[in-house]
This record gives structure tokens, C-alpha cells and sequence, in this order.
């Protein structure tokens, strides 16, 4: 058995060192004892077990979520807390064997998803504490409440993040009111959280680290199976930054009109309080500002549904009949029974739009409080893509049902988005009478989707880049850290200075909750990659933008394809069936062709403009950065004592 092992791990070694497209997973975390069979069975039952489980903590979830009681709500966490027990013994199961020598590829696959995705490495009191910590700063999140702009009265001070802030954000133009929101936003949000996640950065690269990897960072990276992960993200990054910055500096030059050089430099970055959104990571709500041709016809349902007399059972079923009309599944029965499509009226539900799966194989559900609008128009076909995926892979072992890596659950069903809201569709189906050659009308389409796309790139790029950071090279100065990525990738600064008892950075929900975001930047880059090639199956002529899949039976066959094999092979492989053989890398020429006519029109548009993209001065790093603030408190002095003749005393000053 040794020589085996030898071999075995010889093997492994020539993997890595040829830089194969798979983990080097000989550093994690195993056992020595060498029954395999014994390990087999150990697998197939937590898959079954696994199964069950999910069921229970789905219902539970969605009993909650469907109706917000404190009772529904214990029975949650009760549900949630078993599966965490279930999980961490499983865990601590598997590790006891020397994993290595299976020689099942999809067993051995299982395993380290197993192994890579849990801290159950910790001791049970410090497993206990990291769920803890992140449990106290989600609440600490949850209850964050502000006091208006008009009145500070603490009686006053009950505006929400949802719906109050975001709407201030939204919709107001007063910069003074936009700064006071997001100042109270951020200071109230960070403080609190600080030293809790400094003790969970701890806690999680311990965990990491006792498994087998350098960091927690490294922990999280590990889920795309690839060596050299973050250097093909960074090459994507590199290639779409000049469109991101001509757009940039289009809506910086309408952020002056509106507000004037004394809020934004001609050349500067942009303070983050004037972009209609509390984290400036979508600038969807400038569209009042920034749109090219405001008196072009607008591309809206809205009306069109709402005199029709639509429904939200409607919506649904038409977004139903696009899959079927690409070969793919209709809803089942359960679906329609048991989905709650509609805001309840006599319970209090969470209305956060998503997709549900059981984990029973029949259950598959969305919950959707529908409006009949455009917005939820899209979002129904959006949810119903990740159904899509659930009913394909569906007979794959639970440890296989996901997508092919986290990206791709979002990417796919973002692909699918991207020919359901477009003039070509909506003509397609009689809602739009133009033709989809009107230039005033593309160009405003394509303003509308970078808004929303473009913009939320480098936001999407730099949270785990930061995170990860944090990991590695620990919690000093991390405030200054995440505006350090903001300035460099965004081009964005804080609107007041920030100090490093600020952590701005937990703003953003998914950092306090533990939730991985980089795979937000994948699958943005997958939703245009996958839908280049399902236009090329649907054989679309003409510019990329304007494609519309419906009715392809061949883009759903490439699609039906992929989705059935879940996570059961490297992602890769999966891309390459997605792109119809033609690369198994991550890639942003699908955006950067999707948007060409409008990088054109941009670069007109900022012929004049001193500088495309933004300078950074000592007068932006000081907002933020202590290093910089005492310099420039240093030469601040040393200015004064040249002015008032004391010059003698400068050869002391530092």
C-alpha cells in the first residue's frame, strides 16, 4: 500500500508542477486510515442524508421568509443549526481517511468539496464562535437605523437601508441631503462591527490554515478549482478598464453639470454620495442625467402590460414558454402550486426576489412579490433560468447539484436576461413596434445596460480583492486598504474623511454575512461570454446587442447540455461546452464587443475632456489614508513656517 501511496502522490505532484487545470489538493487536510469502501459508503450516505436535510432547512426558510413570525423564525434557526452540526461531523468523518488514494474521480471530487468549504477544522467552541460573530454582525446590519436629512430628533431616526435610503439615494438630487444619508449610513454601520471582524478574520484564517491552505482567502479561491484563478480575473479586469473609464468620464462630466467643479474635479475622482446608490456600485439611477437622447423612445413594457390587464400568474407563464421554446423544461406542477408570486396580504413576507430549490427533486419554487412592471417582467425570467438549472441537474448527487463554480448560476441566468430585455425580443413578441436600427434608441439601450453593467465591474472585482488582502496580510488599516481599491479600480472616493476607526467595507452586506463576491465578476464576465456563443447557435446576424435566442432550439440544446452537469465537472469543461468548443477561459471580449457601439460614441463624446479616467491627488488620499494625512499635516507645518519666516526650525521637522 505505501508503494501505491508514493505513486499516487508522485502523480499529484506532476499535476500541480504542469500547472493542470485542477486544485493542487495534496496540501489539504487527510487521515490515515486507507479503507476506501469503508469512505464510499460514508459518501453516498451523506448524500442522502445531505438531501434530506436540505429539505428541512429549505422549508423552513421559506415558511419564514413566506411568513415573518418569531415562532417560524426559532424553527429556522433551529433547522439551520442541525444542518451545521450535520455538516462539521460529516467533516470531521471524512478527514479521517487518507482521501488521496480514491480512485472514484467523482468520489474523490465530492470529497474535497467537502473538505474545501468547511471550517470544521476549528476546535467546536472557536466553530461555535466564528457563526456567532457573523451572526452579531448581520444583526448589527439588519438594525442599522438613520436619522433623516431635515430633522436629527432620535425619535425621528428610524429610516431603513430597505426601502428608505435606497429611495433617498435613488431618487434625490440635493448633494447635502446625499452626504448627510450616506455618512450616517457608514458611520453607524462600521464602528459597531469593527473589532467582531477582526476576530472573525482570525478565526476564519485559522480554520483555513488547519485545512490545509495559506489563508482564508486562498480557502475561498479554492472553490474555482484553478491554480492561477486570480491572475485570469486580473487579465479580464486589464481589458475592460479603458471602456469603464470612457464611461466614467462621460457621467463625471454630467455629475458637474448637475453639481458643479466644486464637488468633482474635471480630472478627479468622483466622491461615492453622487451616484444614486448607497455603495455606488450600480449608476443605474443617473439615467435622468446621463441619458444621450432623453426624448428617444423609451424601451418600456410597463404601460403595454398594465392595459393588457397582466397578472403576475401571466408573467410567469410566459417566461415559462421562452424555455420551452428553446427545448428546455416547462415548470412542474409544484412550482405552480406552491411559489408565492405575489405579495401576501395578510402575512409579512420578504420580498427579495429568488429562486428555491428543495432538494426532494420535485419541489422547485420562486418567490416574487410581482409588480406588473418591466422590472419584474425580466426578474421572472431571470429566476425561472436558475429553476432551469435546478430541473437539469437534478439526478447529480447533492454534492454535485450547483453550479459548475459560483459564478454561474448568476452568469447564465444574467445570459438569458440579456435577450429577454432588448428591442429585438420585445418586438419579437409584439410589445415593441420599431424596428432595432433606430441609433438614438440603441444608444440610449446600451447607456441603460452599462449603467448597470459597466459600473458594477470593478466594485464586483475589488470586494474579495480586499477581503482577501485582509486575510493575508491582516486588519491594520483596513479602511484605508478598501479605499486604496475603490481610488484604483473605480475611481471613486469617500464624500468626508474616514479614519481607521471607520470599517466602510462592511457596508456592503455580503462582507459582515460571510458571503464569497467575487463570484458577481465571473459570472459577469460568463453572462456575456454565454450568451455571445448562444447567439451564435441561434445564428443572429448583426450587432451583438440586439440578439434575441427565443425560439432557438439550438441555443437551448447547448444550454440543456451544460446545465445537467451541474458541478459534477470542472467548470471549465463546462464553459467549453458552452462556448461551443471554442475556449475554457474566462474572457471580456464578449462585453467589450457587446458594448462597441457605445464605447464609439463615448470616445466622441470625451474628445474634449482633459483626461479620460481620473488623477489622484494627495488632497483625495488624505480623506482616508493616516499615513497620508500626517505627511501632509507635515508639510502642512512646514508651509506655515516658511510663510511666517521661522524657517530655522525646518531641520527638525521630519
Amino acid at each position: 500500500m505505501s508503494t501505491i501511496r508514493s505513486v499516487l502522490f508522485f502523480i499529484s505532484l506532476l499535476q500541480c508542477a504542469l500547472k493542470w487545470p485542477v486544485v493542487c489538493d495534496i496540501r489539504l487536510i487527510q487521515g490515515v486510515n486507507s479503507n476506501m469502501e469503508e469512505l464510499k459508503q460514508i459518501i453516498y450516505m451523506f448524500n442522502e442524508d445531505s438531501s434530506k436535510i436540505c429539505f428541512n432547512v429549505r422549508t423552513a426558510q421559506w415558511t419564514y421568509a413566506t411568513n415573518m413570525t418569531d415562532r417560524n423564525k426559532k424553527i429556522m434557526i433551529n433547522e439551520q443549526t442541525r444542518k451545521a452540526n450535520y455538516d462539521k461531523l460529516s467533516w470531521r468523518k471524512v478527514v479521517k481517511y487518507d482521501w488521496q488514494l480514491m480512485n472514484d474521480t467523482n468520489l474523490k471530487r465530492q470529497i474535497k468539496f467537502i473538505i474545501i468549504s468547511s471550517r470544521a477544522s476549528l476546535s467546536d467552541e472557536k466553530y461555535n464562535e466564528i457563526y456567532y460573530l457573523i451572526s452579531e454582525m448581520k444583526d448589527i446590519y439588519n438594525k442599522i437605523r438613520i436619522c433623516p436629512f431635515d430633522d436629527g430628533f432620535d425619535e425621528k431616526c428610524t429610516l431603513q437601508l430597505e426601502p428608505d435610503i435606497k429611495n433617498i439615494m435613488m431618487h434625490s438630487r440635493n448633494p447635502d441631503e446625499l452626504l448627510h444619508v450616506w455618512n450616517e449610513w457608514h458611520n453607524k454601520v462600521g464602528p459597531p462591527m469593527k473589532n467582531k471582524f477582526m476576530r472573525y478574520v482570525q478565526l476564519a484564517n485559522q480554520a483555513a490554515r488547519m485545512t490545509g491552505f495559506a489563508d482564508a482567502g486562498e480557502q475561498m479561491y479554492s472553490l474555482y478549482e484553478t491554480e492561477n484563478i486570480e491572475y485570469e480575473l486580473e487579465d479580464t479586469w486589464r481589458t475592460i478598464q479603458p471602456l469603464y473609464k470612457e464611461l466614467f468620464t462621460y457621467v463625471r462630466k454630467k455629475i458637474i453639470s448637475r453639481y458643479g467643479p466644486d464637488v468633482v474635479r474635471p480630472d478627479g475622482p468622483i466622491p461615492a454620495h453622487l451616484f444614486g446608490n448607497i455603495w455606488a456600485q450600480d449608476w443605474s439611477n443617473l439615467k435622468d442625467l446621463v441619458l444621450p437622447y432623453p426624448f428617444a423612445e423609451k424601451l418600456d413594457i410597463t404601460d403595454k402590460m398594465v392595459q393588457s390587464g397582466f397578472n403576475a400568474l401571466r408573467i410567469f407563464q410566459i417566461a415559462e414558454e421562452f424555455y420551452t421554446s428553446l427545448g428546455l423544461k416547462p415548470m412542474p406542477p409544484e412550482f405552480w402550486r406552491y411559489s408565492m408570486l405575489e405579495r401576501p396580504k395578510k402575512k409579512t413576507a420578504q420580498c427579495t426576489t429568488s429562486a428555491w430549490d428543495f432538494c426532494n427533486g420535485i419541489d422547485f419554487r420562486i418567490k416574487q412579490c410581482t409588480e406588473i412592471n418591466t422590472e419584474s417582467f425580466v426578474s421572472a425570467h431571470h429566476e425561472m433560468a436558475h429553476i432551469q438549472y435546478y430541473l437539469h441537474y437534478v439526478n447529480q448527487p447533492y454534492l454535485f447539484r450547483d453550479g459548475a463554480n459560483p459564478g454561474f448560476h448568476e452568469g447564465i441566468a444574467n445570459a438569458i436576461g440579456l435577450s429577454i430585455f432588448n428591442p429585438s425580443h420585445f418586438r419579437r413578441i409584439g410589445w415593441y413596434k420599431n424596428g432595432t436600427d433606430n441609433y438614438e434608441t440603441n444608444i440610449n439601450f446600451l447607456m441603460i445596460k452599462a449603467l448597470e453593467k459597466l459600473s458594477y465591474a470593478p466594485f464586483a472585482y475589488l470586494v474579495d480583492k480586499w477581503r482577501c488582502q485582509i486575510f493575508r496580510e491582516g486588519v491594520e488599516n483596513m479602511n484605508s486598504a478598501w479605499w486604496d481599491l475603490r481610488l484604483r479600480y473605480q475611481g471613486v472616493i469617500p464624500p468626508s474623511p474616514r479614519t481607521e476607526q471607520h470599517l466602510d467595507a462592511v457596508a456592503k452586506r455580503h462582507i459582515p454575512a460571510d458571503m464569497p463576491y467575487m463570484r458577481y465578476y465571473v459570472a459577469l464576465l460568463l453572462e456575456f461570454q454565454i450568451f455571445e456563443s448562444l447567439c451564435s447557435a441561434a445564428k443572429h446576424r448583426g450587432q451583438l446587442h440586439s440578439c434575441d435566442i427565443y425560439r432557438s432550439t439550438s441555443a437551448g440544446q447547448i444550454l440543456e447540455d451544460a446545465l445537467q452537469l451541474g458541478k459534477s465537472k470542472h467548470w471549465k469543461d463546462v464553459l467549453k461546452i458552452l462556448t461551443q468548443g471554442k475556449t475554457d477561459r474566462l474572457s471580456s471580449h464578449s462585453i467589450l464587443k457587446y458594448f462597441e457601439p457605445l464605447h464609439a460614441w463615448l470616445k466622441i463624446q470625451n474628445v474634449k475632456e482633459p483626461l479620460i479616467g481620473w488623477n489622484s491627488s494627495l488632497e483625495d488620499t488624505y480623506l482616508y489614508h493616516p499615513v497620508v494625512r500626517s505627511t501632509a499635516s507635515i508639510l502642512s507645518f512646514k508651509s506655515i513656517l516658511y510663510t511666517v519666516g521661522f524657517s530655522f526650525l525646518l531641520i527638525n521637522i521630519i
